[in-house]
């Protein structure tokens, strides 16, 4: 992710002579998101970025300035245990999407791992991955970014009442194709700029 929002951000805190903790006390946020934003990891809202704006006393205009520029490609992941459904997955989303950043994964685990680094703007889930329920991955998603939209993958229509349980925003059955990717996208609960 591009620096420039987090830079502006550490600089206008600076020079105002405000720790993390104190502009975060300021917002009634934890200390870390703010950290996480002057990191790069994750971006605040338009909402937050006025409330910024307030407790910094900087024009508006420069920080929602620093924060377009610091938008890369939205982050698209797509998790199922089975290697196939990626080989078969993968192309079609990146032919929905080619503006994404697409990424597969077989484990569950290594998608937390790349969640709590990385800015996830929709993550395609499939329900049943072994040991670990997509139900259950999804909740960790939300909890780690409550933005990332998810659309869980499933071959047993029965799965769809447990789905909308979790914060879900929509629901395909597979086999993925380009057309329910394109109705699933006009359906986000968090439209993404950029991903198509």
């Amino acid at each position: 992710m591009k620096k420039s929002f987090a830079e502006t951000l550490h600089r206008e805190r600076k020079k105002r002579n405000l720790s993390q903790q104190q502009l975060a006390d300021k917002l009634f946020v934890d200390r870390s998101s703010v950290a996480n934003w002057e990191a790069g990891r994750r971006m605040p809202d338009a909402a937050m970025i006025s409330a910024l704006s307030e407790c910094l006393g900087v024009d508006v205009g420069i920080l929602l300035g620093a924060a377009e520029e610091s938008e890369d490609s939205p982050v698209v992941i797509l998790v199922d245990n089975e290697k196939i459904i990626l080989t078969g997955g993968l192309p079609v989303l990146k032919e929905v999407m080619p503006k994404a950043e697409i990424i597969g994964f077989t484990k569950p685990s290594d998608v937390l791992n790349y969640a709590r680094d990385n800015r996830i703007s929709l993550a395609f889930l499939d329900i049943e991955m072994g040991k670990v329920s997509g139900l259950d991955l999804c909740r960790e998603l939300l909890e780690i970014n409550p933005r990332t939209n998810v659309i869980f993958l499933t071959a047993y229509m029965g799965y769809s009442f447990d789905a909308w349980s979790t914060g879900a925003c929509g629901f395909i059955l597979k086999p993925i194709s380009a057309s329910e990717v394109r109705k699933q996208i006009t359906l986000l609960r968090y439209p993404v700029r950029g991903l198509i």
